[in-house]
C-alpha cells in the first residue's frame, strides 16, 4: 500500500515535523498513532518518516531512508484573477499536474472587488497548494506570487514565453514545442471574458508567443488546467 505524503512544516537532519492546522487534520481526522510511517517531504529530499510524538497541534517523526522524488516542471503558469472558487479549483488542479509557480494577475477584465480582495487570498492559495501538493505525492508546492499588475507580468523572464488567444487562428499551443526546448516555460491564460485587445498587443510588443487550445470557448479555469496538461506533456512531464 502506498504511504502516505506530507511536506514537513519543520525539519533538520533526522527530525521532522507537521504543526499547527497541518498536524491536527493527521491527529484528529486520519487518527494518527506513534509508530505509523508516512512519507515526509522534507527540503528537497524524501524520506521515510516514523511517528515518534504527538502532542497538541504538533506531529515529530524521525526520519529514515530516502526515496526517490519525482523533478518538478519548469512550467510557471501566469493566471489572470477571476472568481475564486474557480480560480481556486484551476490552482488546486494546476498544482496536481505539476506546475512550478502560479502567479495571479489582474488584467483588464480582472472584476474589481476580486482584484482588491486578491492581495488576502493568497494565505488561502498557498493551503490549497499544500494539500493538492500532499496528494498529488509532490515534494514541495509551486511557489504562489503575490498578485502582480499585467505590465509587470509581461516582463517576467523565461526561455520561452506563451499567451492562450482565443483570437489566434494560425498556431495551436502543440505546434509551439515543434522544436526541443530547454529552460523555464511561461504560460499566461486570461480572465472570464478573455485578454483585451490591447492587453494582447502589449504581450506580443514582448515577444511573447500567442497560441490557441483549438475553436471550443473554454471556462478560464479549464483552460488554465487543458494548456497546462498539455506544455507538460510536451515537455515529456
Amino acid at each position: 500500500m502506498t504511504r502516505r505524503r506530507w511536506i514537513a512544516d519543520e525539519f533538520s537532519a533526522n527530525q521532522a515535523a507537521l504543526t499547527g492546522p497541518h498536524a491536527e487534520h493527521l491527529i484528529r481526522v486520519l487518527r494518527v498513532r506513534v509508530g505509523q510511517e508516512f512519507d515526509i517531504a522534507s527540503g528537497p529530499s524524501i524520506r521515510r518518516g516514523r511517528v515518534v510524538g504527538i502532542v497538541q497541534g504538533r506531529v515529530d517523526f524521525e526520519l529514515g531512508e530516502e526515496i526517490p522524488a519525482m523533478a518538478p516542471s519548469d512550467v510557471t503558469l501566469l493566471l489572470a484573477i477571476f472568481k475564486f472558487d474557480r480560480m481556486e479549483w484551476a490552482i488546486e488542479k494546476c498544482t496536481e499536474l505539476g506546475v512550478k509557480k502560479i502567479v495571479p494577475v489582474v488584467a483588464r477584465r480582472t472584476d474589481a472587488h476580486l482584484a482588491a480582495a486578491s492581495a488576502k487570498r493568497s494565505e488561502r492559495w498557498l493551503r490549497i497548494a499544500l494539500q493538492a501538493s500532499e496528494q498529488s505525492r509532490r515534494s514541495a508546492p509551486p511557489e504562489i506570487a503575490t498578485p502582480i499588475k499585467l505590465r509587470d507580468a509581461v516582463s517576467l523572464p523565461g526561455a520561452m514565453r506563451i499567451i492562450l488567444a482565443e483570437s489566434e487562428q494560425q498556431t495551436h499551443l502543440r505546434d509551439v514545442f515543434a522544436n526541443e526546448t530547454s529552460g523555464e516555460i511561461l504560460l499566461a491564460v486570461g480572465p472570464e471574458g478573455g485578454w483585451a485587445d490591447e492587453e494582447l498587443r502589449i504581450f506580443q510588443e514582448q515577444g511573447w508567443i500567442s497560441a490557441s487550445l483549438g475553436p471550443t470557448i473554454l471556462r478560464a479555469e479549464t483552460a488554465a488546467i487543458a494548456a497546462l496538461a498539455i506544455v507538460i506533456s510536451e515537455l515529456g512531464g
